[in-house]
């Protein structure tokens, strides 16, 4: 029998390099895959639809939240973001992990539907990294880049609703620290004895044969 797949719940200030963080966890780690979001935000050159993001209208969201199909949904620098709940628990019934890079507030919504989800928080080194970052990726204006500051702010109070906290001062040791996360959350009891179920089937018959004999001696 084999066990469903772990939910992790990612969260980080914007900006702080929770999507590369991901595409790399996605690269280097088998039987993991990342929810793609629904958003109303307009598309950006570099995006793809259907890879990044699935890009829908204002109208379209809003059919998708009253045909309840989405697990979580909030509105985010003025626009709607939320998760498919069919693929989602469709993914983790084949027995595959998933990431949800989603906000605290989406963060917030899951947690209260999947208790047992592996949460984690992704802080910058400093504001002003972050602030360098935001400028760097040249794709926000100055008022933009001092929103996405104040927001950071207000999103590290939640730090606290989460079970792990990642600083992503050197990318490939946040890298690794995640990976070790995944790794040994598979691990969990709770899989292991449904992956195993087999093996402690046949140790447990093993150890009442043996407790038989001895009663027997």
């Amino acid at each position: 029998m084999s066990a469903p797949g772990n939910l992790f719940v990612i969260s980080a200030p914007s900006g702080t390099g929770k999507t590369s963080l991901v595409k790399t966890l996605v690269e280097t780690l088998p039987n993991l895959t990342v929810s793609i979001s629904h958003t109303t935000r307009p598309q950006r050159p570099a995006e793809i639809d259907g890879l990044n993001y699935y890009f829908i209208s204002d109208i379209e969201f809003n059919d998708m939240i009253q045909r309840h199909e989405f697990l979580e949904h909030a509105v985010v620098f003025h626009y709607y973001y939320g998760t498919s709940q069919k693929w989602v628990e469709q993914t983790l019934a084949e027995g595959n992990d998933v990431i949800l890079e989603i906000d605290w507030q989406g963060a917030r919504q899951i947690q209260q539907l999947f208790p047992h989800c592996i949460s984690i928080f992704i802080l910058p080194p400093s504001l002003s990294d972050l602030e360098n970052r935001l400028k760097k990726r040249n794709q926000d204006k100055a008022d933009i880049i001092t929103e996405r500051l104040c927001d950071a702010e207000e999103t590290v109070l939640h730090i606290h609703e989460f079970k792990y906290v990642v600083v992503n001062d050197d990318f490939e040791k946040a890298a690794d620290e995640l990976r070790v996360i995944i790794k040994a959350s598979r691990l969990l009891e709770k899989k292991q004895t449904l992956k195993y179920a087999a093996l402690l089937k046949d140790l447990r018959g093993k150890d009442t044969r043996i407790n038989a004999s001895d009663s027997n001696a």
